[in-house]
């Protein structure tokens, strides 16, 4: 199995993948505007013959003090049935946080079970204090850099429009 960076030609292959790894076509349809609003920031893909996986950070727009803090969104993460406990999920992530810190994002956010996703990582406590419509349990930040984000009141963080759009056709 391959773990790399999607690329163009993979656009109709992800789309199909993630139609048929979920309930609805919601998050086909996230990753499609995120692409064509330009909000797409990375999408790693685990490939044998096929896509059996996929991850995909997009950009979001953070604050702390009045400084732009370089951040994404991790969402959605996806590994289809046979390959799932098999460490798919892991290796996308730890590959697309590799990446993403060589290129100097500072943090990554997610929205989901803390017993999941910690293990990447992951803490809500990191995200407390960011101003943003997901706060709560499980709103989670993961720092990308060895330095880390300082104590105490952050700023705010929003997501991508694209993340607004979710369940306006529903």
């Amino acid at each position: 199995m391959d773990i790399r960076p999607a690329q163009p030609a993979d656009v109709p292959a992800l789309d199909t993948f993630l139609r048929q790894n979920f309930a609805s076509a919601q998050e086909a349809d996230l990753v499609r505007r995120l692409c064509i609003d330009g909000d797409m920031v990375l999408t790693m893909v685990a490939q044998d013959r096929d896509l059996v996986g996929a991850a995909v950070f997009s950009r979001v727009a953070v604050e702390v003090n009045g400084a732009v803090v370089p951040a994404v969104a991790l969402a959605p993460l996806a590994v289809a049935g046979p390959w799932r406990r098999q460490g798919v999920g892991e290796a996308l992530v730890a590959a697309g946080h590799d990446a993403l810190a060589r290129a100097g994002w500072m943090l990554s956010f997610v929205l989901g079970d803390p017993a999941y996703y910690g293990r990447f990582g992951y803490a809500a406590d990191l995200a407390r204090g960011f101003d943003s419509p997901y706060a709560g349990d499980y709103f989670m930040a993961r720092a990308l850099q060895s330095a880390g984000m300082p104590c105490g009141v952050r700023g705010s963080a929003a997501h991508a429009p694209a993340f607004a759009a979710l369940g306006e056709d529903a």
